[in-house]
């Protein structure tokens, strides 16, 4: 697998490029799976495919910190320093048992959670709900997908370092939320890892033998997805 330690400077680049790495090659079918780590260098609320401004966030409140969506569905988070986000491109080709979303969240979600638990062999982590990882009854992180023909997005959060308070300012309770969280708000929820970004790393490089350095990536497109979408208030607060 093919390995992309890259973050652009902006929350709407990062989202473009992650898009791209997708579009870019899905008329490919043999081209290279791949997983990408980057750690958002700003705040900013970042919402699923189908959510709505107006029930998921507390608008008034996000001052200049960017309100954007993502092209996965799943709920709204936020980024922000102290959150590795992964992303992972998977083959259909090489994985057809992908197609059934439990299954590529059932693969993705307990690949991780074997990784983490080497570093952490006393938290138990497993995962939680539709697309969490947790430890115990809370949650560190949170995950979506797309699917196109060929290959498919996986991609997440991980905190380790992050101000949890800023959620609970931000974000309004979500109005979609697995069994587990028996409606406790943001701060009884989320917790962070005893891990740091380094390890992090490691753990994820490690569980995906992402062992081959990808040289290119697709400026011009992340350039055009970022004109087109992520900087269009149209895409952003569309619904």
């Amino acid at each position: 697998m093919q390995l992309l330690d890259l973050t652009l400077p902006t929350a709407a680049e990062n989202l473009a490029l992650d898009e791209a790495l997708l579009e870019s090659v899905d008329d490919q079918p043999g081209a290279a799976e791949l997983l990408r780590v980057w750690e958002c260098p700003q705040w900013a609320v970042v919402l699923g495919r189908s959510g709505k401004v107006a029930e998921e966030v507390f608008e008034s409140r996000a001052g200049d910190v960017p309100i954007l969506r993502r092209t996965s569905g799943g709920g709204t988070v936020l980024l922000g320093p102290g959150c590795l986000m992964y992303s992972l491109r998977l083959s259909y080709e090489r994985r057809p048992h992908l197609r059934a979303l439990d299954q590529a969240h059932h693969e993705v979600l307990t690949t991780l959670a074997a990784a983490l638990n080497r570093k952490l062999p006393d938290a138990n982590v497993r995962p939680r709900g539709t697309s969490d990882l947790a430890i115990g009854e809370r949650k560190f992180s949170g995950n979506s997908l797309r699917c196109k023909r060929n290959f498919l997005l996986y991609h997440g959060t991980l905190l380790y370092d992050f101000d949890l308070s800023r959620i609970e300012s931000l974000l309004r309770p979500p109005p979609r939320q697995p069994e587990y969280r028996e409606e406790r708000p943001h701060r009884d929820f989320v917790m962070n890892l005893a891990l740091s970004a380094g390890e992090l790393r490691q753990a994820l490089i490690a569980a995906w033998q992402a062992n081959e350095i990808l040289q290119d990536w697709p400026r011009e497109l992340t350039e055009r997805l970022l004109r087109e979408r992520y900087e269009q208030p149209a895409w952003n607060f569309e619904r």
